[in-house]
């Protein structure tokens, strides 16, 4: 419920995602322990498709993002979403809890803000206007549930501290509104009303089952419904693609630590697969976007759990308490439902591996990791995800640059059995070759001294090479061939062997010999210098 209040939407729909989605991706997910809902790193993403477009926005949104999901795992990427660096997981995690912090600093001080700035820099403007607007009972409230919430694990933690907190914080408000003149604290039941099957606006949550709808036509954000349409989907595609990276993100990263936990192997494609076809199937129940929950996925395993019907059990017993006790969950306080979201928001944002990264890191992964943070922070998660990929990417390409080299062998080398004769110039080449790297190869073999004959290129240490690479390669040849120097390669591993087949050198460059090992090479070059012409294919 709490999540769902911080997204921009009523408490039920996050009750309807667990139950939903909890239920289904289970029994059809690549993960034995997943538990599947909605958690706290969607509510950047969700709450300004929210205030944008209403619900109706939210669940197609959440529709189209599962079918990317699908698309995903079919196309078995599920793999690919382990190439996102560390600095960029932990720089937009770390911001998306600093975001949802300050989205409960409202409810947690009872500020009267009337419509709340949708940007982190206008937000903490409000904040700040509205500070003489808090509400001590509010604060007080805040405050007990914090404490519970920090100190009750410090006891036992077979009972969760949300639970003891939030039943403490709502039987201190009930308490004190009787005992204490003026006392009042804002509850779930001022906050949100729903209609009942009569017409009527009925205070807090419905208990009913989470019931078929048409995602386009619940309410929108001016209170009517959407109609479907190409328009609204084309609009939606950047936030729908947003919500699917971040979920496939979470959910696989989540199935990750269980398997770290229980010593077994998810399937990454299976699990996008059924994290998709959840997220698809909820927003007709009206449910909102749904991931693996790292932290309930840790509690199950470690309450037990062996297969997956616990997970789908979890979805069970949420069905059942809402069925039970929703007119009670009414009165839970805003401000305690705030106040554990402030929790949350500290801990997945993982401040110590945050610190540990600044202080460890090398500079350039600092950059990337201070970049995803900021850009989440000010902007959103799409932007820097995508920023910070761009980076990682770019300092890759200047990581693996930096380990190619290309060098002039020396007499000590182990292919030598004896001195080159004068005329024969061995270089070895080392890394991949590739676009970032292959200007090196051009430079120093434009640098061949003018009495070499032939020139021997040792490629056993080039695992790779691209077409920039093969380009570079041939300007380089070409200019040795200028000036009457032949060129052996020698060494070529499978890959670097194939592109050359497909680059159609045997016909470009028929004067070019190409051999396995280098130590033939070596002798092809010696025999052409003894015959003063170069080597014959």
């Amino acid at each position: 419920m709490a999540l769902a209040i911080a997204s921009g939407v009523p408490p039920q729909i996050g009750l309807y995602t667990a139950i939903v989605a909890g239920i289904l991706v289970p029994l059809l997910g690549g993960s034995r322990w997943q538990v599947t809902g909605p958690t706290a790193a969607f509510v950047v993403v969700l709450a300004p498709i929210a205030a944008r477009f209403g619900l109706s926005g939210l669940l197609v949104a959440t529709v189209l993002a599962g079918l990317m999901l699908i698309a995903m795992g079919l196309l078995r990427l599920g793999k690919l979403i382990e190439f996102v660096p560390y600095p960029v997981t932990t720089g937009f995690t770390a911001g998306i809890g600093v975001v949802i912090a300050t989205l409960q600093v409202k409810d947690l001080l009872g500020l009267t803000i009337e419509s709340p700035a949708p940007h982190f820099v206008e937000r903490l403007g409000d904040i700040a206007l509205a500070l003489p607007t808090t509400r001590l009972p509010d604060v007080a409230i805040a405050a007990l549930t914090l404490a519970v919430l920090l100190l009750w694990p410090k006891l036992t933690r077979k009972v969760p501290s949300p639970l003891v907190a939030l039943v403490v914080a709502a039987g201190a408000a009930w308490l004190a509104s009787r005992l204490v003149p003026g006392f009042h604290v804002a509850t779930i039941r001022d906050r949100f009303v729903f209609e009942a099957g009569d017409g009527r606006l009925l205070p807090g949550i419905p208990r009913q089952l989470p019931l078929p709808v048409l995602p386009w036509r619940v309410g929108g954000a001016d209170g009517q419904a959407a109609r479907f349409s190409f328009d609204l989907v084309r609009t939606l595609i950047p936030s729908a693609f947003a919500i699917a990276v971040l979920g496939a993100i979470e959910s696989l990263l989540s199935a990750t630590i269980a398997d770290g936990m229980k010593g077994t192997k998810h399937d990454p494609d299976a699990e996008l697969v059924a994290q998709g076809i959840g997220n698809v199937v909820a927003p007709f129940f009206g449910g909102i976007a749904a991931t693996g929950a790292i932290a309930r996925t840790a509690t199950g395993i470690r309450s037990g759990a062996r297969t997956p019907l616990a997970s789908a059990i979890h979805g069970v017993v949420v069905l059942t308490t809402m069925l039970a006790l929703a007119p009670a969950l009414g009165y839970l306080p805003m401000a305690a439902m705030a106040a554990l979201l402030l929790v949350v928001a500290w801990n997945m944002s993982e401040p110590q591996h945050f610190v540990r990264l600044l202080r460890g890191a090398p500079r350039a992964d600092v950059t990337v990791l201070l970049a995803c943070f900021g850009l989440t922070v000010i902007f959103d998660m799409t932007v820097a995800v995508t920023a910070g990929m761009l980076l990682s990417m770019m300092l890759f390409i200047k990581r693996m640059s930096d380990v190619f080299g290309i060098e002039r062998a020396t007499a000590d080398h182990p292919a030598l059995r004896e001195p080159l004769p004068p005329g024969i110039v061995l270089y070895e080449v080392a890394g991949p070759l590739f676009f970032g790297a292959a200007a090196k190869a051009v430079e120093a073999l434009e640098t061949v001294d003018r009495s070499a004959r032939v020139v021997v290129l040792d490629l056993t240490a080039v695992p790779a090479i691209d077409a920039t690479g093969i380009v570079h390669l041939e300007a380089a040849i070409d200019f040795l061939r200028r000036r009457h120097v032949a060129v052996i390669l020698a060494g070529l591993r499978r890959q670097p062997a194939r592109a050359l087949v497909r680059a159609d050198w045997r016909h470009r460059l028929p004067d070019v010999r190409v051999v396995r090992r280098l130590e033939r090479g070596i002798e092809l070059a010696r025999q052409a210098v003894e015959r003063g012409d170069a080597p014959a294919l």
